[in-house]
């Protein structure tokens, strides 16, 4: 840990809380992941600065989200992991757009949404993550994605610059934005909806709850979806027809309710969800001929 940093960072914002070697798997929805050799979760304002001084003193930084769509390492993290949370969530109403905060998870924004009569969230309300995870990875389900409703993002670059970014600069497509391969921090995001009763907008979220209920293995702890969508195929269903339901390394396994989803059973280590993930690949190729790639982000150290 290095100490120069963290009382620079002291020094500069007396009320933060730097943890050291905290538990990544106190932070990821996989539950899993080795501990972070220190641990920031700021407001937005002093998102610049730390990135600044991280800069200055040679500290490698990693930015996560609420950790919805993460794998760590059981070796954790070294440097310094900076979180964007509940301290960088604001959410305001400006007529039929919504303008959330990085940290603001998409089911509070959908719902907010909601009580102004403003439809087009309904999709995200089942997401567990945040806007900026969301918006980095472009986000959906049921249909709708993140740039169906993205007017514009702020940003903040490599260089420390505030920076606003149009739809088309964003470059959304399936799970990808330019956001990670620029080096950008998203801080914030203006979306467009539509005036729509709220009784509408509700129904409709409800509706989208029962079938991730049904069709999810929810009572698990997973990172979603594990699988992007192979062109003209679906992953649950390769993953199934190879006869992988319910294969398991330890207790990380392949979902018995839904193939596309790998749950940790309890006490899964990353290692083995690794493990599995790679079995489940080589699998499926051989069967089918067909190349998954993890919609799940691998970081740290394994």
């Amino acid at each position: 840990m290095n100490c120069e940093f963290c009382d620079r960072l002291k020094a500069t914002f007396k009320d933060i809380e730097i943890l050291k070697d905290e538990p990544m798997k106190k932070h990821t929805t996989f539950r899993v992941g080795g501990p972070a050799e220190m641990f920031v979760s700021p407001s937005l304002d002093e998102i610049s600065e730390i990135m600044a001084a991280a800069g200055e003193f040679g500290i490698p930084v990693t930015i996560i989200g609420n950790g919805s769509n993460l794998l760590v390492g059981d070796k954790g993290i070294s440097g310094l992991v900076l979180e964007i949370g509940k301290e960088a969530e604001e959410i305001t109403v400006e007529g039929n757009r919504l303008r959330v905060s990085a940290g603001a998870m998409l089911s509070k924004a959908a719902n907010v949404a909601a009580s102004n009569n403003l439809g087009g969230m309904e999709f995200a309300a089942g997401i567990p993550g945040s806007l900026g995870g969301a918006v980095v990875m472009n986000a959906g389900a049921y249909g709708g994605e993140m740039k169906d409703i993205i007017e514009s993002v702020e940003v903040l670059t490599a260089e420390g610059q505030k920076k606003t970014l149009s739809l088309k600069e964003l470059d959304l497509s399936y799970r990808h934005s330019c956001i990670q391969e620029k080096g950008y921090i998203v801080l914030s995001a203006v979306l467009r909806l539509e005036s729509r009763p709220e009784e509408e907008i509700r129904a409709v979220m409800a509706e989208l709850r029962d079938k991730r209920v049904d069709k999810q293995p929810l009572e698990f702890a997973s990172a979603g979806s594990t699988f992007k969508r192979p062109e003209g195929y679906f992953a649950g269903k390769l993953i199934q027809d190879a006869g992988l339901r319910g294969y398991s390394v330890g207790d990380a396994q392949v979902s018995e309710k839904h193939c596309g989803f790998v749950i940790n059973r309890g006490n899964a280590t990353a290692a083995q969800i690794l493990q599995l993930i790679s079995d489940v690949q080589k699998k499926v190729l051989e069967e089918f001929g067909v190349e998954l790639e993890t919609e799940v982000k691998m970081i740290g150290e394994f």
